[in-house]
């Protein structure tokens, strides 16, 4: 007896369910684009998509959690950590970037919108920023070089700009991200 050959597998690459997750993403966007965080629901978003709305509640099973995922993409990898050489200007480009990055309505509604929906929207927006920060100054150590605790970075750093994005009318310069990394580390040298 022979074996037969074995059938080929066909390889799909990202398949339906990564379609629909792109889909289901991009109409958030959209909707967030043209309507208050308020009237985002399940089925508006399946409507938008293309989808039925029990895919998306079988995906993600609320509105926040849609949110917190779509949230999470958009802000991962979205800002390089710079390697410039020197703290100070791994920070500075940084910071900027992050700024630039907070300037863009759509970011801004995105972030609005998660924040709102519970407790997990906050760090679906700020996670992969800590990471970043965490890096530089993880960077700075094996430099040989002095550095803060991510803590008080994410604090001092972070916290003025996602503060203006979020709840002011001004949003941050990436002049002003440059002049609260000097001050940052400015008091981190007095305190040390």
């Amino acid at each position: 007896m022979v074996d037969a050959p074995d059938a080929p597998t066909q390889v799909r690459p990202g398949g339906r369910s990564a379609k629909v997750r792109a889909a289901v993403h991009h109409a958030v966007a959209q909707f967030l684009a043209e309507e208050p965080a308020e009237a985002l629901t399940i089925p508006a978003v399946a409507a938008r998509a293309g989808v039925h709305p029990t895919t998306v509640y079988r995906r993600w099973g609320s509105a926040a959690q849609l949110l917190t995922d779509v949230a999470t993409s958009r802000f991962s990898g979205d800002v390089v950590v710079p390697d410039t050489g020197t703290l100070v200007g791994d920070l500075e480009r940084w910071l900027g970037d992050v700024a630039t990055d907070l300037t863009d309505p759509d970011t801004l509604a995105l972030m609005r919108a998660t924040i709102g929906s519970g407790p997990e929207g906050g760090c679906a927006c700020t996670g992969d920023r800590h990471e970043q920060l965490s890096a530089i100054i993880e960077r700075e150590r094996s430099r040989g070089g002095r550095a803060p605790e991510v803590e008080n970075a994410v604090d001092f750093l972070l916290g003025p700009l996602y503060y203006r994005a979020i709840f002011s009318a001004q949003p941050a310069s990436g002049d002003w991200a440059r002049q609260l990394v000097s001050t940052f580390l400015a008091a981190s040298e007095a305190l040390a």
